[in-house]
Order: structure tokens, then sequence, then C-alpha cells
């Protein structure tokens, strides 16, 4: 465990949905539960294909929020530390023993900033994406002050028209800048597309990464060409790790949703035509809801709506299911057509979540489950650490 709680002197059903130990017919709903056999079977799988093809993988604890996850993404897949977005949420894993942590974004508020900087104190080597060179000097006030060294990666766009350097002359630019200056060390390039990880076909995927390969390929060439070789080249996700890693250019991935696998990436097709869900990714990661009306014959009502689950990439899916499907939900419920009215009061059932950062961002919990029985209990550590 990786809090101060002590989930043994916590109330089921007020604090906790569960306890180790207990069935899973005894967890309180709506939560959030873990099929630890298919999980440990992707953080295995991931971990093997990594190791294969000479990559480092740091995993994105902006996905599962949780600091036992992650443990367990580099005990069993190998994984060289996390990627997160906010500086709190790099904070806690830091604190939570990770060795090594990315703020994959940029830090430019004074407070932040001096946070920032305290975070090698507590044992992690720590990096962070910059795009203006302006915050080449702000950076190395901060770790000044505090007394530490930072890792400054040089973020380009590689598409998504978000963050990041538009050409390789500003990329150089700021490297020589991160190089010169007090208590900061150049560490490479982040060159991460995330605009096209989920467009469905493979094709599409790739006709977008070609093109950030090729931008990050002319970068590394012209830092290695002013004498600034990059450390890491950092990218890639779950709809296009397998293009990153074959590319020549890219040496470590940033995967995150393949560990627990949601509905909107599940629909994502492989080189084969095929649904990654299918055979490439097991779904991992639940929300499990009872049905708690069934006032009408064709729709029944389950306790999982707005409040537990995020929808912006779609409702949530029924697992192994074809008889029923949830069709709507407010806030505090779900709206499940069950056209032979074969559901029943209490009856539980398992629903992926369209989109699974943002919905583990909601809950307190993951109830690891497996063979029927609570193995598990996990907080979501970093939830709400956003600042």
């Amino acid at each position: 465990m990786v809090t101060g709680l002590d989930p043994q002197t916590l109330e089921v059903g007020f604090d906790l949905p569960a306890q180790v130990g207990m069935d899973e017919s005894e967890i309180q709903t709506p939560c959030l539960i873990l099929d630890l056999d298919a999980l440990e079977r992707n953080i295995i799988k991931m971990g093997e294909y990594v190791k294969t093809h000479g990559m480092r993988h740091r995993v994105h604890g902006k996905m599962h929020k949780s600091v036992d996850v992650a443990k367990l993404q580099e005990r069993l897949g190998g994984a060289d530390g996390v990627c997160c977005q906010k500086v709190s949420e790099a904070e806690v894993f830091a604190r939570g023993g990770i060795k090594d942590v990315l703020i994959s974004n940029q830090v430019r508020d004074p407070f932040k900033l001096k946070r920032l900087a305290e975070i090698p104190k507590l044992g992690a080597r720590t990096s962070v994406c910059i795009d203006d060179i302006a915050n080449v000097a702000e950076l190395s006030a901060a770790a000044q002050a505090a007394g530490t060294e930072l890792e400054c990666l040089v973020e380009i766009d590689c598409g998504a028209g978000r963050c990041g350097v538009d050409t390789p002359e500003q990329a150089v630019a700021i490297a020589q800048a991160i190089d010169t200056a007090d208590n900061l060390k150049f560490g490479g390039i982040q060159a991460y597309q995330g605009d096209m990880q989920h467009l469905r076909t493979y094709a599409e995927r790739k006709e977008k990464l070609d093109i950030a390969v090729a931008k990050a390929k002319q970068v590394v060439d012209a830092l290695t060409e002013a004498g600034l070789k990059p450390e890491l080249v950092t990218g890639g996700g779950t709809g296009s790790y397998y293009l990153e890693s074959n590319s020549g250019v890219y040496n470590e991935l940033q995967c995150g949703s393949y560990a627990f696998m949601d509905a909107d990436y599940g629909r994502n097709l492989n080189q084969d035509g095929r649904r990654i869900d299918q055979g490439e990714w097991d779904n991992a990661l639940f929300i499990l809801t009872s049905i708690m009306s069934h006032a009408k014959a064709d729709k029944a009502v389950c306790d999982a709506g707005l409040k537990v689950q995020s929808v912006d990439s779609g409702l949530p899916v029924i697992f192994g299911r074809e008889d029923v499907k949830y069709v709507k939900c407010s806030d505090e419920h779900g709206e499940i057509q069950d056209p032979h009215n074969v559901l029943k009061i209490n009856e539980r059932l398992r629903l992926i979540p369209g989109h699974c950062d943002p919905t583990c961002n909601i809950h307190d919990w993951y109830v690891g489950v497996r063979n029927g029985k609570v193995e598990a209990l996990w907080p979501v550590s970093a939830r709400g650490k956003a600042f």
C-alpha cells in the first residue's frame, strides 16, 4: 500500500468498496475493478515486446494514477519509470518510490517550478519538457535555488498542433540554452504524436506517424550536428508503439492505456484489420455496476451514471454481453436496453469505460479481483493531483 490509510480500519460501503478476501459478489457498486490476470498479461506482453525491440518503456502514469500499478509495470514489464502531466502528479509517484519521473508537459508557474525542483530530493531522476527558450532560465533558477538538477527534453510538435517547437533550428537553440544553463541537463526530445492515437485504421495512424518520425529524425540530425546528440527520443502510445519502435529514431515508449484497455482504444484496428481488444490487448479495467431498477420491461437501470465515468469518448460497453446494451446515462443512473427482459435486480455487470484515464481519476480505489475473490485494494494515488 502507498497511502497512509490502512484499509483494515476503514468501512466497506462508506470508505471502501471492498476488503481483501471478499467474494466478488460482495463488492459495493459502482466501483473500479481490475481483472488481475488480464492486467498482468498485458503488462508482461508489453514488457516482452519492448525488450525484444531494444526500447525503454516509460509508462504513462496519468492513465492509472496509481503507484501500485506503476510498480507492477516495473516488476512484471521492466518499465523504466513513469511520465506524468502535472507536477503534483509526478510528486506522488516520486514519493511512492518511483525513481525516474518525466513531466511530459511544460511547467511555467513560479510555485510549480519551485515544487518541481524539489522532486529530485525524493530520490527520483526528474525530467520536464520545454518548448520555449524563456523557460530554460526559469527552470535553471528554480533548480539552483533547490540545489538540484533537472533534465530537460525539447518538445517538438509532431503534428498534433498543440505544444512543441516547429523547426529543428528552434529545437537546437533551446537545447544549446539547456546545455549551458546551471543545474540543467539536456536529456533529449519529446516527440509524442497524440493526435493520431485513436484513428481507427492502421494505415491512417501510420500516415500520421510517418510524418512525426521524419520530423523527429530531422531534429535528431540537427542536434547531433550541433554536438548535442539526444540521449532519449521519447514518445509513442498504445495506438502507435509498433511504429515508433521500428522507426530507427525513437528509443523510448510512453504507452499507457494498453494495461487497462478501454472501449474507445479497443475499436482501433491493427495491421490485419482486427480490433486491438481482440487478441492484442485484454480488457482489464471495468466499472462494476448493479441493476437497481427494472420498472420498464425493456429497460434496466444500473447504479453507474456520469459521476463514476467519463463519456468523452462514448458510452461504456457491457463486457461479455450482446443481449443488453448501455444506451444512456444521467448523474446517478445508467439506462440499459434489455429487450428480452433478462436482467434481474442486483445482477452485476462489468462495464468497459469509453476512456480509462478520466474515469480512473474519478475514483478513490481499484479493487483487484482474481478467481472471484478480492486479492488487492489499491488507492488511485494521484487522484485529483491536477496542479
